[in-house]
This record gives C-alpha cells, structure tokens and sequence, in this order.
C-alpha cells in the first residue's frame, strides 16, 4: 500500500455536494484516511469564474500513478467534467499532489504536482492534515511550502451552510 495525497476542486453546481459525491467515489477505490476541510478559494489563473470549494484527502492504494490517474479522471468525467480546458469552470478536479515519495515525470502525469508548492489553495488543506510530509524534490515540509506562499488571503475555511 501506498500513501498517496489527492487534492479535489470543484466551482461548478453544488460545489460542497460535488466534493462529497467525488471523495465517496474515491472511497470505493481506496482507503481513504484524512480529509481536510473545505475551504473557498479564489481561481488561479482564469480569474473569470467562480470561486472553488478546495479540500485535500489522504488515501492508501495499490493502485500504480498511472492507473491513480485514470481512476481520478474516471470520477471527474461521471461527475460531469469534460475533457480539455483546464483552466475552465468544472464541476470537479481531481489532482495527484503525492504518490508515496516517488517522483514521476512523464508526458501524461508529473508527481508531486508541479503547482503545488506555489498554491495556497492547496498548501492551507494539505497543512491541516499533514504539515510535517515532506516534498520529495524540495525536501522542505509542507508547513515550509506554505509559509513561503505570499498569497493566502483568497483562501477561506468553508463552514456549510
């Protein structure tokens, strides 16, 4: 079994209820452990939509990244996301922050999420659940990644209503 950290979006429809519906599917695939809460986010890079609920979970898997990355791309599509335009509006996304401390580097998928040392989005979920994992390239704790990152004002804990 593998550790892995999966990061999940959505700002599309119901976001709450597209996260929860995503973090059920994931469950009958993996062992799903932490879970952070939700928080309300900002976009990055396309501005011009709407704003994103943000959680990151814990899971164990046998599953290889590739097949991880299919399964996570399985689940966003039954949820309604269609492929392409990835910085469009989506009802979710689906992303592999960690595999384990491997590092992959192919066409298809790169592990550890190549944003994700400069997103707050990601670090303030991640830092809840595990500050002291350490990015295997930086080699600095995610608690480090994220007191580096100089924009976190955008990122709100989401209470539910």
């Amino acid at each position: 079994m593998v550790t892995v950290y999966l990061g999940l979006g959505s700002n599309m429809g119901n976001r709450q209820r597209n996260l929860d519906m995503a973090l059920d599917l994931v469950s009958h695939r993996l062992r799903v452990g932490e879970v952070s809460s939700m928080y309300d986010t900002e976009p990055v890079g396309n501005i011009n939509q709407p704003r994103f609920l943000n959680l990151v979970c814990q899971a164990s898997t046998t599953l290889e990244p590739l097949a991880l990355l299919t399964l996570a791309k399985g689940i966003e599509s039954k949820l309604g996301r269609l492929p392409g335009g990835s910085n469009a509006p989506r009802p979710i996304d689906i992303d592999i922050l960690f595999y384990g401390d491997r590092v992959v580097n192919t066409p298809k998928l790169v592990i550890p999420h190549p944003g994700l040392a400069e997103r707050a989005f990601v670090l303030v979920p991640l830092a809840e659940i595990a500050p002291e994992l350490v990015h295997p390239v930086s080699g600095k704790t995610v608690k480090r990644l994220l007191e580096s990152v100089t924009e976190k004002q955008g990122v709100f804990k989401w209470e539910a209503e």
